[in-house]
């Protein structure tokens, strides 16, 4: 399980005197358990790792969007730092699917629900974040969906 590894790496990190890199991975156990807490409220039952990757998958988004406001407003040492939180985040997250594996997916589910136009969108990306949410950039998958389907 993806929470076991992320505390085996912070027990390791601690041990190895990296701080940096147990600052980050102590954030995301606080996300996980602050997530933990949220479903508990709404009775939702999500499996553990898919919880765990869609926390992950929102870091990271979080920092390639900083990166990006850091290196355009000339603050190169706030994007190094942000950077290193993400290398750290992207190794607990499960390899995503390729550009040409999404559209095969898109393709398939287009075909199971016989959707053939730009209204039959939002039905398209509800099932393609139920069967490959944890491994699809779901950003990525819109643009490929609506192109699939104009």
């Amino acid at each position: 399980m993806i929470r076991d590894d992320i505390k085996a790496a912070t027990i390791t990190a601690m041990k190895a005197g990296e701080k940096e890199r147990t600052a980050t991975l102590r954030q995301i156990s606080a996300k996980v358990k602050d997530r933990d807490i949220e479903e508990r409220t709404s009775g939702k039952d999500i499996p553990d790792d898919e919880l765990v990757t869609s926390v992950l998958q929102k870091m990271a988004k979080q920092r390639r969007e900083s990166i990006t406001m850091y290196v355009d407003g000339g603050r190169e040492e706030l994007a190094d730092q942000e950077r290193a939180e993400l290398s750290v985040i992207e190794e607990f997250l499960p390899q995503m699917m390729s550009e040409e594996e999404t559209r095969a997916a898109i393709e398939a589910i287009k075909s199971t629900l016989n959707a053939d136009s730009i209204k039959d969108m939002g039905r398209v990306m509800g099932e393609l974040k139920a069967r490959h949410g944890a491994v699809m950039d779901m950003s990525k998958a819109s643009a490929l969906v609506k192109e699939s389907l104009s």
